[in-house]
């Protein structure tokens, strides 16, 4: 039980991380750039997931799996279906509650950081 809460201390360390590469490439598309928030959200969001897959690959759970492509593939697919989480629990709020984009980001991170964890690691690592 101590090896799964300390991975899953890296692993939200390394989302921590995530968090401000998903925040900074949302706000300079939607704010400077000026396109649509839930593109903006979504390409934040896998640009992200990117760069957490490369840390949690190395740091949280030491794979050394040769298949890097399936198991990129993998963390992308999970990652996917977090976006999805991400953007339903994001338009719920905004549309139905009246919340702050940014408010509404933060709720629909923490929701997906749980589901990304479970996920990875139970199919991908």
């Amino acid at each position: 039980m101590e090896a799964f809460i300390i991975k899953f201390i890296k692993f939200c360390t390394v989302g921590f991380s995530g968090l401000f590469v998903d925040f900074f490439i949302t706000w300079l598309l939607k704010e400077r750039v000026g396109i649509n928030k839930y593109l903006a959200n979504a390409i934040g969001f896998l640009t992200a997931a990117t760069s957490n897959y490369v840390l949690n690959r190395v740091w949280t759970f030491h794979s050394t799996n040769d298949g890097i492509l399936i198991e990129y593939a993998s963390f992308i697919g999970v990652s996917v279906v977090g976006l999805l989480i991400n953007t339903a629990v994001i338009y719920f709020l905004i549309e139905k509650k009246q919340y702050n984009f940014y408010i509404s980001k933060i709720f629909a991170t923490i929701v997906v950081t749980c589901w990304n964890f479970f996920a990875n690691y139970y199919f991908t690592f």
